[in-house]
């Protein structure tokens, strides 16, 4: 039917060409890039609409767009397409991991005690809990079983930080969302590290890989998280504060992380969250310190999450595995809200159980660390890792929502006044 409707205009234009040589052939499908722009725009629509009529955060919406439109329903999206546009993904998870590893004040960690008790116990607890889950009921074997731990085991760094801004949320609950989020994170990435090699010594013929691979992965984004740092601050202190200028050096030196990671294939998610760790430890004299980025994250944030759903291998999808994902859900959400409730920290317990619900979200991070693992072995990785993998999928639906009635439920966002906790 599309051939029929399309043969006049061809036809026209096949006519044309023969006066006007410069033009190209009759387009046989749409430009990819023209293409996910206009589905960048339906994300941004549905995303906006389900906030002001159904009040779920907006994240939803992108990733339900990039689900419907990607390659396993209607494949507008296709993977061609997804591999063109993976550096401006790597480069919008990679800005919003430098907000949230900026957000981790390792001094201030270390004189509270408490936070950090808490924080190790939830660490520890949800990945022991999601390995044992693997292992014993789901049957993988102890490699794969703590790659899905690994992947699994920390709360999603971007989701928590737009639906904190979002939500324009602001407190003790909103703090230790934020603190839990960006230190699972660290933990995670460490367990990654280790995870490659363990991957390695269970597949690789050469034990040099088990070995190499973890120290240039764990080395390489501290030796890019320095080095970048360092030019970041040093740039930064010739500029006036809160300059539209320092905040084009910010921006300017993440993309360079960015670059140079991609380039030495060091994960991108991992070298931008070191490097705003380092900015926050090193900042003694407050340069960038009071320089945020700008509202433009937020078209970052559509690409991000579309391209997280349009990867999704829900043509992968089986009733077992959903299941089965479910259960790791369930195992891991008992395992962070126990682990905090029995930590203590200084807050109520109602109010810790509300932070064990705020850091739930499972998103971009792990997807793309999901994939880093499954690229090592495809034979062997893309099957073993669905569990975690289907398990991002559904929590790419519940986790923005979870992370939302944590905030609006604490009584720290603008429209959370009612219901709060005292």
């Amino acid at each position: 039917m599309l051939t029929d409707i399309l043969s006049l205009p061809r036809s026209l234009w096949e006519d044309l060409q023969e006066r006007l040589f410069f033009l190209p052939p009759f387009p046989d499908q749409i430009d990819s890039l023209a293409l996910f722009s206009l589905l960048l725009v339906i994300g941004l629509f549905i995303g906006e609409w389900l906030r002001a009529h159904v009040g779920v955060p907006k994240v939803i919406g992108y990733v339900l767009a990039g689900t419907l439109f990607g390659p396993a329903l209607l494949g507008w999206i296709t993977i061609e397409t997804l591999a063109q546009i993976r550096p401006i993904a790597d480069a919008a998870l990679g800005l919003l991991m430098l907000e949230i590893g900026r957000r981790l004040d390792l001094r201030w960690l270390i004189h509270n005690r408490d936070l950090l008790k808490a924080t190790l116990g939830e660490i520890t607890l949800s990945f022991v809990a999601i390995f044992f889950f693997a292992y014993a009921l789901v049957g993988l074997i102890p490699a794969w079983a703590a790659a899905a731990a690994a992947v699994t085991m920390a709360s999603a760094p971007a989701v928590v930080l737009l639906t904190v801004e979002e939500s324009n949320a602001q407190g003790q609950v909103t703090e230790r969302i934020i603190m839990h989020t960006a230190l699972s994170s660290a933990a995670a990435f460490i367990v990654f590290a280790i995870v490659l090699g363990v991957v390695h010594a269970e597949y690789s013929d050469d034990w040099l890989n088990a070995v190499v691979h973890p120290l240039w992965v764990g080395s390489g984004a501290l030796l890019i998280g320095w080095v970048v740092s360092r030019l970041a601050l040093l740039v930064a202190a010739l500029l006036p504060k809160r300059s539209l200028a320092q905040v084009f050096t910010l921006v300017a030196t993440a993309l360079l992380a960015v670059g140079i990671a991609r380039m030495l294939a060091v994960p991108v998610f991992l070298t931008l969250f070191v490097m705003g760790v380092m900015l926050a430890y090193r900042d003694e004299r407050r340069v960038l310190s009071y320089t945020s980025l700008p509202q433009g994250h937020w078209l970052l944030a559509i690409i991000l999450f579309v391209v997280v759903g349009a990867s999704l291998p829900w043509q992968d999808f089986t009733w077992l595995t959903g299941f089965e994902a479910l259960g790791l859900l369930i195992v891991r959400a008992l395992a962070k809200v126990a682990a905090l409730a029995w930590a203590g920290g200084g807050l109520p317990l109602a109010k810790r159980v509300l932070v064990g619900v705020g850091i739930q979200p499972l998103s971009a991070t792990a997807v793309f660390m999901a994939y880093e693992l499954a690229g090592l072995y495809p034979e062997i990785g893309r099957s073993a890792l669905a569990l975690p993998l289907f398990a991002a999928a559904i929590m790419e639906i519940a986790g923005p929502a979870l992370c939302r009635f944590a905030l609006v439920r604490s009584g720290e966002t603008v429209e959370g006044d009612k219901g709060g906790i005292a």
